[in-house]
């Protein structure tokens, strides 16, 4: 099977940011998306989908166009996000961004009525699948020649614990602390064709993988598969999907701004003839269930040799080394910027505070996130 790769210009930039919908009065998530888009369908006119539905009724996701630098992302997605709000608001809804609301319960959601691809989800998965009541992010990053996707995809692996103790945000499930930081990231993974990517060494490989999977039925084609780093070839892109729901745009600029510099440090050094160093497969899950179980406290793998570090250590040292790669690409600021999330606390840690400070009632939780996406991390002071 062949799977044509669009070049994209090297270190370009999309984001995908799904947001959920809240009740102002009891926190509880709310079907509004399919109203909101309808009103809001001139967004999508003339171009690429800005504003589209997710799985559930309460989920809306926001798109932007490609851009060259992190400050104009996160630009677009707020142009978006403020046109929401008031359809949003004459409903009765509040915007916040969790990787699992703190006590909603699943079966109460509506799947998103009349999208055949998430009925045959549902249908295919059963319990599993109505349990994805989970939020993300996802950033997309141009790869301007085929043959890099693989050997990136390869070396991101190695900072995909990184990537989850930062975004971490899913502490509750349905009412109950779980213990973990991120119980979305074993939640997803779940699914038959979610969790990890495999390592291949070459297109070719993968080629052949996704034609062994369309021809068994488990895919109709490489789009199904919903890996936490995956190529998007239709984008031309390596499409970083590991994140738990942002809950600031100052902590999605901080993440997003981590995985362009690294994305585009990878290239660099390729495009010198240097070879990306990997991991093991074994020690690629283990760091995964490390940053899902303990979040900012993780002791990471860092390398094939085995060595460890506490992650929060190993990401101010990895901030240093990705300065020239962000003075490249105009994000120095927004990768510096990861130190406020070290600072304040991942959004797991804040919310875990919150419940704390009011006895373990979780309504507080919803209130703090609402107030966070509004405000800012200010609100989290």
């Amino acid at each position: 099977m062949r799977i044509d790769f669009t070049t994209s210009e090297r270190s370009t930039l999309g984001v995908e940011w799904e947001l959920a919908l809240v009740d102002h009065e009891t926190g509880e998530l709310a079907p509004h998306a399919p109203a909101i888009l309808a009103d809001l369908a001139h967004v999508n006119d003339g171009g690429p989908e800005r504003l589209t539905t997710e799985l559930l009724t309460n989920t809306v996701e926001v798109v932007t166009g490609v851009h060259h630098r992190v400050s104009d992302a996160v630009d677009d997605l707020r142009g978006t996000i403020d046109q929401v709000r008031g359809p949003a608001s004459v409903l009765g809804a509040d915007l916040m961004c969790a990787g699992t609301h703190p006590y909603s319960r699943y079966a109460d959601q509506e799947v998103t009525p009349d999208k055949e691809r998430y009925a045959t989800l549902i249908d295919r998965t059963r319990w599993w699948g109505r349990q994805m009541m989970i939020w993300g992010v996802h950033v997309h990053v141009g790869i301007d020649d085929r043959a890099k996707v693989l050997p990136v995809l390869n070396g991101m692996l190695t900072y995909l614990p990184h990537f989850q103790a930062l975004t971490a945000s899913s502490p509750f499930w349905v009412g109950e602390e779980t213990g973990y930081a991120s119980n979305r990231a074993l939640m997803f993974q779940q699914l038959p064709t979610a969790g990890l990517p495999p390592q291949f060494d070459a297109w070719a490989e993968y080629e052949a993988m996704v034609a062994d999977l369309t021809h068994t039925g488990v895919i109709d084609d490489h789009s199904e598969l919903r890996w936490d780093l995956r190529p998007s070839p239709k984008w031309g892109t390596l499409e970083t999907r590991v994140f738990d729901g942002i809950a600031t745009t100052e902590e999605l600029a901080a993440v997003t701004a981590l995985v362009q510099c690294l994305v585009d440090d990878m290239s660099e050094r390729l495009d010198r003839g240097e070879t990306l160093p990997t991991m093991q497969p074994w020690f690629v899950r283990e760091n995964k269930w490390r940053a899902a179980r303990y979040g900012m406290d993780a002791i990471v793998i860092q390398n094939a040799a085995g060595d460890e570090r506490l992650v929060t250590d190993d990401l101010r040292e990895l901030v240093a080394t990705l300065e020239p790669a962000a003075e490249r690409l105009g994000c120095l600021d927004e990768l510096h910027s990861l130190a406020t999330i070290t600072d304040r606390g991942a959004s797991y840690q804040r919310q875990l505070a919150v419940a704390a400070a009011h006895g373990g009632d979780l309504r507080p939780v919803v209130a703090s996130l609402v107030r966070e996406f509004d405000e800012g991390l200010s609100a989290a002071e």
